[in-house]
């Protein structure tokens, strides 16, 4: 069965992966309208997340945030499906990094690092970036339980050769890299919720005091990793900009957790800035205390 969904989706995800960006979007306008507002994806969990976490604006101004989020979730989602077809010009053009010099920087001291990224404006492109420097770039994710669409999905996000690794391999391969002498760039995206029973932090996010992920910083101290934050911007429709952050260089000096709230801080500073890009389907709030 599985197999099945597969061979059957396939060819449409290829047609929508080569059609033109002005029909590109325009298809995205249309599953937006479906999405929102024939299907009302997770429309609940969207509404509660802006007000617990954006209490001091008006109703009418989070249901404003809300739409441009619907629009801007189908962009996104539709633009990981464009990446099995676009050219590397092209994606230089629509995903600009405004300080590569600083990657530069961290290649000369010849030491990995952990690039911190969050689920906002466009954190699937932020994979091209290997093709921009000499460190192996290993995105961490999860495996999809459809193992067809996981392959497709491990080939579409390594299309600018990075590579992938699920969150249960990623230690013993870093533990490799670092044995052979190999740097790396290590992606992840650690701003959603971790499980409960897991959790050694909390920390107020939005000013919600919520369970935190630590895996980035447990790496960065175990194997002395560089830590940086990938701040990604939307600058219009189809159209990125990355500046790395600087979190810390020596993180073994770093007292516990300080790392982790640096990061939340920052991924809040850029859903202040611009609140319809970040991902408001997930249950990031679903435990919290107070």
């Amino acid at each position: 069965m599985q197999f099945l969904i597969f061979i059957l989706s396939f060819p449409l995800l290829w047609i929508i992966s080569i059609l033109p960006f002005r029909l590109f979007y325009w298809f995205s306008d249309c599953i937006y309208f479906v999405v929102y507002y024939i299907i009302g994806y997770r429309k609940k969990i969207v509404r509660y997340n802006l007000s617990i976490a954006l209490p001091h604006l008006t109703e009418e101004k989070r249901l404003i945030i809300e739409k441009k989020f619907y629009q801007h979730m189908c962009d996104m989602f539709l633009e990981m499906i464009k990446t099995m077809s676009i050219s590397s010009a092209e994606m230089n053009k629509r995903f600009v990094i405004t300080n590569i010099d600083l990657i530069k920087e961290y290649e000369q001291k010849e030491k990995s690092i952990i690039l911190l990224a969050s689920h906002y404006a466009s954190w699937e492109w932020l994979l091209s970036i290997n093709e921009r420097t000499k460190f192996k770039c290993i995105g961490v994710y999860k495996k999809i339980n459809n193992r067809y669409f996981d392959a497709l999905v491990r080939r579409i996000r390594s299309k600018f050769n990075s590579e992938l690794v699920t969150t249960n391999k990623t230690i013993a391969l870093i533990a490799e890299n670092q044995e052979k002498g190999i740097m790396g760039m290590y992606g992840l995206a650690s701003d959603q919720s971790p499980q409960v029973h897991r959790t050694f932090h909390w920390q107020k996010f939005m000013g919600i005091e919520v369970p935190a992920h630590t895996g980035a910083e447990m790496l960065a101290k175990r194997y002395d990793l560089e830590v940086v934050f990938a701040k990604v911007k939307k600058v219009k429709r189809g159209y990125y900009e990355a500046t790395f952050i600087p979190i810390c260089d020596n993180p073994k000096s770093i007292p516990d957790y300080k790392i982790t709230d640096t990061y939340l801080k920052e991924v809040e500073q850029q859903i202040l800035e611009a609140p319809e890009y970040y991902f408001w389907t997930h249950k990031r709030w679903k435990h919290r205390r107070g």
